[in-house]
């Protein structure tokens, strides 16, 4: 049930294709601290929770690496396809090509792959608004950029430098996906469209 991230008409050389509406590509989750998540038909939303049934799920931190009883902003983790296209196309030149396949949906943990919306240059506070899944619009408030922890590494040896992009020594950007909270529960499943709704404030996502 993975969804592949290249292909023949969607490499790395061919222009951008924008969508009229961006959408959800594919959605997992994991009851366990395991780097990969597993796609799944659907995932349902919990407000000020997260996903029901994975493991990072709740109001407050449920992140290893981070300090525990403070209020949870990493509930919803949201990578887009085409930042799981580029992280290959640059591990794989990193790899000199060496068991450098492409990364698939729900490998770097991700919860939501997207497809058409570039989800790390939205400001804070943007509401993702899931169209077309069963009862009302599900709503994800984005909260910050993911910082890529040691974890990747145990995804892939190397992936972890790969998803920092520099220049000189300063970074530049983060490709690891974005954080949000859910404000509003419902059904996802792929497919479904997403409407993009930014707050009147233009504040960068942080790094959470």
């Amino acid at each position: 049930m993975s969804a592949t991230v290249t292909s023949t008409s969607r490499s790395t050389s061919t222009p951008k294709t924008t969508l009229l509406t961006p959408r959800v590509l594919s959605v997992s989750k994991s009851s366990s601290h395991s780097i990969a998540k597993t796609p799944v038909k659907s995932i349902t939303l919990i407000p000020n929770h997260g996903v029901d049934g994975d493991c990072h799920a709740g109001q407050t931190t449920q992140h290893r690496a981070q300090p525990q009883r403070t209020p949870n902003l990493r509930q919803v983790h949201l990578v887009p396809v085409e930042t799981l296209r580029e992280i290959s196309s640059r591990f794989s030149a990193a790899a000199a090509g060496r068991n450098a396949k492409p990364l698939s949906a729900g490998e770097i943990g991700e919860n939501i792959t997207t497809e058409g919306v570039e989800l790390s240059t939205l400001p804070l506070g943007t509401e993702l608004h899931f169209l077309g899944g069963e009862g009302e619009e599900a709503i994800v408030v984005l909260t910050g950029v993911r910082e890529p922890g040691p974890g990747m590494d145990k995804c892939r040896p190397g992936l972890k430098d790969v998803c920092v992009v520099r220049d000189g020594g300063r970074v530049v950007k983060r490709l690891a996906g974005v954080m949000g909270t859910v404000k509003k529960g419902g059904m996802l499943r792929p497919g479904i469209g997403i409407r993009i709704v930014k707050p009147t404030s233009v504040r960068p996502l942080p790094v959470v």
